[in-house]
């Protein structure tokens, strides 16, 4: 019997990415993110090998000091796969997601939409736990001082805000009237 393309990746990819989400240096983009990641999509009925994968490889690169951490995910996580031969298809549909997480763009296809969304998600979360998310943001950015900081952020936050919808996928669109209420309210507050 033949495992489905993808499944057999699966079995290594934690044990790839785990150090680099466990990075002294990450207080949000760490292993518990990638979790909750996986399980937003697995009781979403969506998860796919090629989805996990991306998950998993989203942000096995993050530097808050620079800008290109998608990309080199993306070509990280390839020269993984690549090193266990995965099929070309897997490898091509895994980057793409990836590079959606840039969020700089519309999602292309509908797998990279429920990454997006996915990766979104904690912006639809409880008021208690998007502040959680806001202060580990924050501790990732320590090297920022507050009179950049709060600009910048609100600006990001901002962006988010002024689209038409956050979430785009069916699955995902239930978190879009919270997100929205706790975007409000960090943007107000960065305004103070």
């Amino acid at each position: 019997m033949t495992v489905p393309e993808g499944w057999a990746l699966l079995e290594g990819v934690r044990a790839f990415a785990l150090p680099h989400y466990r990075a002294p240096d990450r207080a949000y983009h760490d292993d518990g993110h990638v979790r909750v990641m996986l399980t937003a999509l697995g009781v979403r009925g969506v998860l796919t090998p090629a989805l996990a994968l991306a998950v998993w490889g989203h942000d096995v690169v993050y530097d808050a000091r620079r800008h290109d951490n998608e990309a080199r995910s993306a070509d990280l996580m390839d020269d993984w796969l690549a090193a266990k031969q995965a099929p070309a298809s897997v490898r091509a549909r895994v980057s793409s997601m990836i590079l959606a997480t840039r969020h700089a763009e519309a999602p292309a296809t509908q797998e990279e939409a429920l990454l997006v969304d996915a990766d979104l998600g904690i912006l639809g979360a409880s008021p208690g736990l998007f502040a959680a998310y806001d202060a580990a943001i924050r501790r990732e950015y320590a090297h920022v001082p507050d009179a950049a900081y709060r600009p910048a952020r609100r600006a990001v936050l901002q962006g988010f805000l002024d689209r038409p919808r956050l979430y785009v996928t069916p699955e995902f669109a239930d978190l879009e009237a919270q997100a929205r209420m706790n975007l409000q309210g960090a943007v107000a507050a960065l305004a103070d």
